[in-house]
C-alpha cells in the first residue's frame, strides 16, 4: 500500500518527451470500486489560469507506465485537459 503523501513527493514524468508535469496535488477516486481513476496534477510552471488558478492536469491510471521511487511515468500526454465530471 503506499500513501498520497508518498505520492505526491514523487514528480511526474513524461516517457515519450522526457517532460516535467509537476507534482501530484490530489487523485481522482471511484466510490463505489475504491480505486483511483486519475492524479490529479497542477502544471509545472504554476502560472495562474482562470481566476488566478493554476491548470490541472488529469493523468488517468491508464496513462500511467510506473510507479518508481522517485518518479510517476506516464504516457500519451498532450496538455492540461478539463475536469471531467
Amino acid at each position: 500500500m503506499i500513501l498520497l503523501s508518498e505520492l505526491q513527493v514523487k514528480e511526474v514524468i513524461v516517457v515519450n518527451d522526457g517532460r516535467r508535469l509537476g507534482h501530484i496535488s490530489d487523485l481522482e477516486i471511484d466510490p463505489d470500486r475504491g480505486r483511483i481513476i486519475a492524479l490529479v496534477i497542477y502544471g509545472k510552471d504554476k502560472k495562474g489560469g482562470f481566476f488566478g488558478k493554476p491548470e490541472e492536469l488529469m493523468i488517468y491510471w491508464e496513462q500511467i507506465v510506473t510507479i518508481g521511487s522517485d518518479v510517476i511515468l506516464v504516457k500519451d500526454v498532450d496538455g492540461p485537459k478539463l475536469y471531467i465530471e
